[in-house]
């Protein structure tokens, strides 16, 4: 009887060892990033018109960012640039981690106009620290369209 019983035991976990699945790494699905990186908005539309109003040759468009992926060293400075084009010429805003950033003490936003259909803008902060490690991120936007470029940023630290 005590035999049967062993048997039967070892028949059923191995059993259920061919029927377990092992995952390795990650149990858990990852959280979705709070901040959506931006990239260019772009796409086929159903009707004629959508496509003419959102493809339009005289929308905002982003011709040069700075570099995705960015890292400063603490007290040093760092500089974003976006340059944009369109007709009525496009006006660039600039957010930090989804919020709008505007100019401060240690923080500065400069813009140039370029002919009648090109703008610049230069963000600076002098002198970094942890705090304006985040997703920056410049969109330019006029009446036909909206384009963006995202900067994502993290501190080093430097020892002498």
């Amino acid at each position: 009887m005590r035999t049967y019983v062993v048997c039967v035991l070892l028949f059923v976990i191995l059993g259920l060892v061919g029927d377990v699945e092992c995952r390795r790494g990650r149990t858990r699905a990852r959280a979705k990033s709070k901040f959506q990186i931006g990239l260019p908005i772009t796409g086929k539309y159903r009707d004629p018109e959508s496509d003419q109003y959102y493809n339009n040759n005289n929308g905002a468009k982003i011709t040069l960012a700075s570099h995705f992926d960015y890292e400063y060293v603490l007290g040093h400075k760092i500089a974003f640039v976006c340059m944009a084009r369109g007709k009525p010429r496009p006006h660039i805003t600039w957010y930090k981690d989804g919020s709008e950033i505007f100019t401060h003490l240690y923080l500065n936003i400069h813009e140039w106009t370029i002919g009648d259909d090109r703008i610049k803008s230069k963000l600076e902060i002098d002198p970094a620290t942890q705090m304006d490690a985040g997703v920056y991120e410049c969109t330019a936007d006029n009446m036909y369209s909206i384009d963006r470029r995202s900067f994502k940023t993290d501190f080093s630290i430097v020892f002498d």
